[in-house]
């Protein structure tokens, strides 16, 4: 695959849920001036971009991803003001800011549903998606919402259902009407004449549905919803036509980037929507079973990256390499049962020395944990619908730990979600003047990630070893060549150096262990427990 020069292609993009991230005026509330306020801590990090999760006005049925209207801020966040001197601050230490748009739904609150809702001849009414009932009085088909029931509505006011994929406040928008379509597109330039960078597309895959409403075929699973084929409300080829007119869009702008989330659907179907004349990257979940099934194997963990590297280099497109998000159990939660942060510097090290365009969620480079909530303190819809089997999402959003002082140092007030306990141990402030610790672990990672061609380039070659504990592997850019060894397991492992030529020489880059060089005299060396080893040949 060709080498990309543009800015997304081996940038580190971070990843802040607003709400979390630092409170400036002590409500209790992360807000966009906090935000900024932060910009140092996020350059000397190493990232190139920031995402924001929805910041939007919203009547928060689903924390933010339920938006009232899309061209403001909401007032909890601050003012468009607030947002245009984040912009310029961030612009100013070369941090590019990516905005999570929120457009297979709106609120029910947006102005667009209440006119629609109002009365079958109004004009605003085709902008979401109403059917009359079935037979019967049920609903128009079988159409599940994720967040649990039938996805119709009856609105007894004008006798018709709506589609809502999620909540029942979250109307789905109909993109089969122009009118729809443009109204978005003007959304888009909305915030790119403002400077914006990119977009991160929520669903996106979801926009279009069967425009004859057929009832989904049943598959097996175990919510109702994952019991069927999701194929009349899911990648329609309608999708196609509008990411083409979006990426015309983006490049009437300079350097301007657009990732798509896709909903339920397999790596190798979402390639479809990648490409010179579509959107620019698309989320691979590939380390991602499940919400409660995270394997955590390296033989598993190579076959995932092997798989999908093949995927995208058969369509020849960059990878995007995540392990975190506002979605998921964080990976510390996830991988360090044993209380310290081993496993966390190992996921870290294959986060930044993999292939692909990594996604770094705010406080895994200080391996934040989930916090662990009663049943009473769920906010979280799913999780409220689905306990105890599924939590829902709240314990991966809890307050960045910022320092050991009162509420980690993110509010002078009680926190809109609460902090984690372990915050007076476990925060930047305490962590940043430790030589040893998993933030400067992650700094120094960044550091050499940008330092070498190799990390960033597109070439992988994994490395055979005897050791089922560890995974080797190659990385190799031009004359540059990287080895990359992690020793999954708590004892010492032996493993094979594989050198090029005559060259015996290998120079330590970075290790998790107490070694300052090495000098290699044969073809093997022992690993440390848990030790991140990687050499520069």
């Amino acid at each position: 695959m060709k080498k990309n020069n543009a800015w997304w292609y081996d940038g580190i993009i971070y990843q802040i849920y607003p709400r979390s991230f630092a409170d400036s005026n002590g409500d209790g509330f992360g807000d966009l001036v906090g935000i900024t306020s932060r910009l140092d801590y996020l350059h000397e990090l190493g990232v190139d971009a920031i995402w924001l999760s929805p910041f939007f006005p919203s009547p928060d049925a689903d924390f933010g991803y339920d938006v009232s209207d899309y061209t403001d801020v909401d007032p909890r966040y601050g003012s468009l003001a607030d947002f245009d001197q984040l912009l310029a601050a961030a612009h100013e230490k070369g941090i590019r800011v990516i905005l999570d748009m929120v457009l297979n739904h709106t609120s029910d609150q947006h102005a667009w549903f209440m006119q629609s809702r109002l009365s079958r001849e109004n004009p605003q009414r085709d902008w979401y998606i109403w059917q009359n009932p079935g037979p019967g009085g049920r609903v128009p088909n079988n159409w599940q919402a994720s967040f649990g029931g039938s996805a119709w509505e009856f609105d007894p006011t004008s006798g018709q259902y709506y589609l809502h994929s999620f909540l029942k406040e979250q109307p789905d928008l109909n993109w089969r009407c122009p009118a729809v379509r443009q109204a978005i597109l003007d959304v888009f330039r909305f915030w790119l004449e403002r400077g914006v960078d990119g977009f991160r597309l929520d669903v996106f895959n979801a926009y279009f549905k069967d425009s004859q409403f057929r009832s989904n075929p049943p598959r097996f699973g175990l919510r109702v919803f994952d019991r069927q084929q999701h194929i009349h409300d899911l990648n329609q080829p309608e999708m196609i036509d509008l990411l083409q007119e979006l990426r015309k869009l983006l490049d009437s702008y300079p350097d301007r980037y657009a990732v798509g989330e896709t909903f339920i659907t397999p790596t190798e179907k979402a390639m479809q929507y990648v490409g010179d004349d579509r959107l620019h990257a698309i989320f691979s979940f590939d380390f991602f079973e499940s919400q409660l099934s995270f394997p955590w194997k390296p033989r598993w963990l190579m076959d995932r990256t092997i798989q999908r590297d093949k995927l995208f280099d058969k369509a020849g497109v960059q990878p995007t390499t995540v392990l975190g998000n506002h979605d998921q159990i964080r990976t510390a939660s996830r991988y360090c049962k044993d209380g310290t942060d081993h496993q966390a510097r190992i996921a870290m090290a294959l986060l930044l020395t993999l292939r692909g365009t990594p996604y770094l969620y705010y406080g895994e480079e200080i391996g934040m944990r989930d916090i662990q909530l009663s049943r009473a303190e769920i906010m979280d819809p799913p999780g409220k619908k689905y306990w105890p089997v599924y939590k829902g999402r709240d314990g991966c959003r809890s307050p960045m730990q910022w320092s050991s002082e009162l509420n980690a140092g993110f509010s002078r007030s009680k926190p809109w979600l609460k902090v984690h306990p372990d915050y007076p141990n476990r925060n930047v402030a305490g962590q940043q003047t430790d030589p040893d610790s998993m933030q400067n672990f992650t700094r120094k990672l960044i550091a050499l990630r940008r330092a070498h061609a190799a990390l960033r380039g597109d070439n992988f070659r994994l490395l055979p070893q005897r050791e089922k504990s560890v995974i080797a592997f190659e990385r190799k850019q031009d004359d540059e060549q990287i080895l990359v060894y992690l020793n999954f397991s708590g004892a010492s492992r032996t493993v094979t150096i594989e050198t090029t030529g005559a060259n015996q020489a290998a120079q330590i880059l970075l290790t998790s262990g107490t070694r300052q060089g090495l000098n290699l005299t044969d073809s093997t060396i022992s690993l440390q427990a848990y030790e991140v080893l990687i050499l520069k040949v």
